[in-house]
C-alpha cells in the first residue's frame, strides 16, 4: 500500500532524519521521551545510545522483545522506581524476582474475585455519568476532553476498588496532581539520567503524589480500620479481595503499607493508562467521521439505544477494532525499561547490569516492516488476515510475557462500555490537533478538545450540567501537560 493509499494520518511527531547530539536530546527529553526519537529508531534492530555514564539499548527485534520481557533475566530498571516510586511505592509493578512472583500471586485472585461480569454494571453506571456531562457539553462548545476521561476511569477503579463513586472534587484533584506528577518526575529522571542535580523535581513529584494518594488512603485505612474492629465491611470489592490476599508461604496478608501501595499502582494502572487511550480513542473518532458512523451502527444494531449487555458488547467487532488501533498509535506506555540481571550478548553489543534497556510500544507499532502505512488510522487491519502475525507479536500495549498486565481485560471491557455510550448518544468534532506528549503515559500537550453534539435532548435534573461546567473550564485553562 503506498503512503497515496494510506488512509488518515493522525498527528505524531515526525522524527528528524539524524540521530540527536547529546545536549539537543536533553533538551528533547525535558519535555518529552518520543521527541528524543529520530527516523532511524523506527527500523533498528537494536539502537545504542551514550548518556554521561550510562550505555542506552533501545531494543526493537521482536525476538529481543520477547526474550527481554519474558522474565527475571531483564528486571525492571531502576528509572521505573525513579519515576514511579513516590506515587506507587514497592507494588508489583516495580519489584522484581522472588519478592514481584509473591505480590503477583497475592493480586491475581483479586481480579478473578472482582470478576468482568461483576464490574460490568458498575462501569455502566459510571459510563452513563460521563455521557451526562457530555450531553450537557453540546451547549457550551468545545471541549477539553482529557479530565472527563481521567473522571470517568478513575470513578470506574473507585467503584470497582471500593465500592464507592469518585465524586467531582476528587476527580479535579486527581487530573491536576496527576499532570504536575508526570511533568515533575520527567524532568527529575532526565536531570538524573545526566547524572545532574535534582533541582527539586523530584520533591515536587512527591508532592504530587502524596496528593494523588491523599484521595483513597483515607478508604483503605478506614477498611482496615473496620477489620481490626471486628465490623464486617460487607463489601466485595478489589480491596477486600486484597486485604483478604494470603502469600503461599508463610499465609501473611499485605502490610498497611503494602496494601496501600498495591492499592496505589492500580489506581495508576487502572485510570490513567485508560484515560490516555480513551482520550486519543475519541479523537480518532471525531477526525474520521466514516469510523465514527460505523462504531455508531454497530452499537445501535446490537443495542438501540439502550444499554449495552456484557454478553454481546465484546462482539462488537468495530467497536473494538477501533480501540486497539488507538492503542497500537498512542500506547498509553509507550517505553517499558529494562535492566540485565548478568552481563549479556545482544546482537554483538555487551550490556552490563547497569545500562538502560528499553523496549518502546511506540516504535514497534510504528515499524513499517510490521504494518502497512504505520502511522495511519486502519482499524481493519486487526481484521485482516495479512496483518495477522503483527497483531500477534507487534501490538504490545498491555506489555508481553509473564508481565503482561493484569487489568488489561478490565481495561478493554472498560474501553469498550465508554465508547459505547458516547458513539450512541453524542457525535463528535475534532476541534484543532492536539500535540503528542509521551512522560509516564502518553497525552497530549494542551488537551484534546472536541465540539460535542447531543443527538437527542438531554435528560433532565441534577448538578451533572454544573459539575461539567467547572471540570471543563478547569480543564480549558489548566490543561497544559508540557507547560513549565
Amino acid at each position: 500500500m503506498s503512503m497515496a493509499e494510506c488512509p488518515f494520518t493522525p498527528p505524531y511527531p515526525v522524527p528528524p532524519a539524524r540521530k540527536p547530539g547529546l545536549l539537543l536530546r536533553f533538551m528533547l527529553g525535558w519535555g518529552s521521551w518520543v521527541h528524543t526519537l529520530f527516523a532511524g529508531a523506527y527500523t533498528m534492530k537494536l539502537g545504542h545510545t551514550r548518556l554521561p555514564r550510562l550505555s542506552v539499548f533501545m531494543v526493537n527485534e521482536l525476538p529481543l522483545v520477547r526474550r527481554v520481557l519474558g522474565g527475571d533475566a531483564f528486571p525492571k530498571h531502576g528509572l521505573l522506581s525513579d519515576m514511579l516510586g513516590p506515587l506507587v511505592g514497592s507494588s508489583v509493578f516495580s519489584a522484581n524476582g522472588a519478592e514481584w512472583r509473591r505480590q503477583r500471586a497475592m493480586v491475581n485472585p483479586a481480579f478473578v474475585h472482582a470478576n468482568l461480569a461483576r464490574a460490568f454494571p458498575m462501569m455502566l453506571a459510571a459510563a452513563d455519568e460521563m455521557v451526562a456531562r457530555l450531553r450537557c457539553a453540546a451547549k457550551r462548545g468545545p471541549v477539553c476532553i482529557d479530565p472527563l476521561m481521567t473522571h470517568v476511569t478513575a470513578d470506574i477503579i473507585f467503584r470497582t476498588l471500593f465500592s464507592v463513586p469518585l465524586d467531582e472534587k476528587g476527580a479535579r484533584t486527581i487530573h491536576a496532581a496527576f499532570e504536575r506528577y508526570q511533568r515533575h518526575a520527567q524532568r527529575s529522571a532526565v536531570l538524573g539520567l545526566y547524572r545532574l542535580p535534582r533541582l527539586g523535581f523530584g520533591w515536587r513529584a512527591q508532592r504530587a503524589a502524596r496528593d494523588i494518594r491523599a484521595v483513597f488512603e483515607p478508604l483503605v485505612h478506614r477498611r482496615l480500620a473496620q477489620g481490626a474492629g471486628g465490623k464486617a465491611c460487607g463489601q466485595a470489592d478489589l480491596l477486600d479481595a486484597l486485604i483478604a490476599a494470603r502469600d503461599g508461604e508463610g499465609g501473611q496478608p499485605f502490610t498497611p503499607g503494602e496494601l496501600v501501595d498495591q492499592i496505589a499502582v492500580l489506581f495508576l494502572a487502572g485510570h490513567e493508562t485508560s484515560a490516555s487511550a480513551l482520550a486519543w480513542t475519541l479523537y480518532l473518532l471525531a477526525a474520521s467521521p466514516a469510523w465514527q458512523d460505523k462504531a455508531r451502527a454497530a452499537v445501535r444494531e446490537a443495542f438501540g439505544d439502550g444499554p449495552p449487555d456484557h454478553a454481546t458488547l465484546k462482539t462488537i467487532q468495530p467497536l473494538r477494532n477501533i480501540f486497539r488501533e488507538a492503542l497500537r498509535l498512542y500506547p498509553p506506555v509507550s517505553f517499558l525499561p529494562r535492566a540485565s540481571a548478568v552481563p549479556v550478548i545482544l546482537r554483538d553489543k555487551p550490556v552490563a547490569p547497569q545500562d538502560l534497556l528499553i523496549v518502546a510500544p511506540w516504535l514497534i507499532h510504528r515499524n513499517p516492516d510490521h504494518w502497512p502505512c504505520p502511522h495511519a488510522f486502519d482499524p481493519d487491519r486487526f481484521s485482516r488476515e495479512e496483518e495477522a502475525q503483527a497483531v500477534r507479536h507487534a501490538w504490545l500495549p498491555f506489555g508481553q510475557g509473564e508481565r503482561l498486565c493484569v487489568g488489561a481485560g478490565f481495561a478493554m471491557q472498560e474501553a469498550m462500555i465508554v465508547l459505547a455510550r458516547v458513539v450512541q448518544q453524542v457525535a463528535l468534532e475534532p476541534v484543532g490537533t492536539p500535540e503528542v506528549v509521551s512522560r509516564l503515559t502518553l497525552r497530549a500537550r494542551r488537551g484534546i478538545h472536541l465540539r460535542v453534539r447531543a443527538l437527542s435532548d438531554p435528560p433532565q435534573g441534577g448538578g451533572v450540567c454544573h459539575d461539567l461546567a467547572q471540570a471543563n473550564a478547569q480543564g480549558a485553562a489548566g490543561h497544559d501537560v508540557g507547560g513549565a
